[in-house]
């Protein structure tokens, strides 16, 4: 499986963080690993996000970007994943 991380700077809503995990999921895609910050008070967030899947992760990144709320999705990295037991 290929991992994927990447950061999704938004505007902050209450459904925010719903809509951004049902777009991960109706692509495919785990959530390996999640984090959220708020580093201002403009009311923007930050989500730090890695997943996992064997899909591309193109099938992923554009519809992130579609949501009317993100602002920008950036790609930190890709990285091979050994099998699981």
């Amino acid at each position: 499986m290929m991992q994927h991380q990447f950061s999704i700077h938004a505007t902050h809503s209450p459904e925010l963080l719903e809509r951004v995990l049902r777009v991960i999921r109706h692509r495919g895609f785990t959530v390996c690993q999640f984090n959220m910050s708020q580093p201002t008070d403009n009311g923007h967030v930050i989500f730090d996000v890695t997943v996992e899947s064997q899909r591309a992760i193109e099938t992923l990144r554009p519809q992130l970007t579609k949501l009317w709320d993100v602002a920008e999705v950036m790609m930190s990295s890709s990285q091979q994943q050994s099998l699981r037991a």
